[in-house]
């Protein structure tokens, strides 16, 4: 089913990202953790094209075994390291597999990439139109609530939003934010600049502390008192930082729920046991049964 769609039927959604492996010898065990995230049963679930398109080969393979466990697939897919050949390869590689759903994003830059080099394709709009323009598929983009960190103010990076939308993104997934107050106010000022696409907010369950600094360090996502005091109180304690995490992240989509938004996209880490929690804390919530 096409996600431009969904929505159309559901007033609020839940759905998962999973990565695929980085080498063969991993197939198999993150085959497994997919499987078991989809048995849950969400609404859809993406699947990531890893930095510079490293783990492209498998987005595809990954993807299927999403659709085969009776769950829509969202493929991400990246132009940072390819040109306009590699991008047609995969999205005819997509359409064979049956994937109806993209992500469009640009990716992270690899090592030694030059940003001022000519290519094919220069922002993600760029990809936004020739996927619009291949034909098939529904469209997805993302967006960030406190401003790509790139970008010098979030009023310049909301106008390069309302550009890629009007090229024919369906809906947005917002980067991971940890206070919700950062989303209201992007949704409201998104409105007023004539964005009204779906927007689903991405939310991680923070499981061990450790990996929040590079997190931070990439996103430039800012974390409320209360959380970092989650992190301090709990960094040495593993299983009560997973427990914690999980339930903080409930009670951000339990809130956003309540305040009108259309979709929870959880990043997951390929961890069942995650998924899981975050799935049975909002049965009732979300009318899933």
């Amino acid at each position: 089913m096409k996600l431009k769609d969904v929505w159309k039927k559901k007033e609020v959604t839940l759905s998962f990202e999973a990565f695929p492996p980085k080498k063969d010898s991993d197939f198999a065990s993150v085959a497994s953790a997919v499987e078991k995230i989809a048995q849950l049963k969400p609404d859809f679930m993406s699947v990531t094209y890893g930095a510079g398109g490293g783990t492209s080969a498998y987005t595809g393979k990954i993807a299927q075994i999403v659709q085969a466990q009776g769950v829509t697939a969202l493929a991400h897919l990246t132009w940072v390291s390819s040109g306009r050949d590699r991008i047609h390869h995969e999205l005819d590689a997509l359409r064979q597999a049956g994937i109806e759903n993209i992500l469009a994003l640009r990716g992270d830059y690899p090592e030694g990439y030059d940003p001022s080099a000519p290519r094919d394709y220069r922002y993600a709009r760029d990809l936004v139109e020739e996927i619009r323009a291949y034909g098939g598929f529904s469209i997805g983009g993302a967006c960030y609530p406190e401003g790509h960190v790139e970008c010098p103010s979030q009023k310049e990076d909301l106008r390069h939003l309302k550009e890629k939308v009007d090229c024919g993104v369906d809906f947005l997934v917002t980067q991971m934010f940890f206070d919700n107050s950062a989303l209201y106010s992007f949704l409201y000022r998104a409105q007023q600049v004539g964005i009204t696409v779906p927007v689903l907010a991405g939310i991680m369950p923070v499981t061990n502390a450790a990996q929040m600094t590079r997190i931070l360090s990439l996103s430039g996502t800012t974390l409320p008192n209360r959380f970092r005091m989650i992190l301090d109180k709990f960094r040495e304690r593993p299983d009560a930082m997973k427990q914690a995490g999980i339930v903080y992240a409930a009670e951000q989509m339990v809130d956003l729920v309540a305040n009108g938004v259309r979709g929870v996209h959880v990043y997951t880490m390929n961890k069942p046991d995650v998924a899981a929690g975050i799935a049975e804390n909002l049965s009732k919530v979300l009318g899933r049964t």
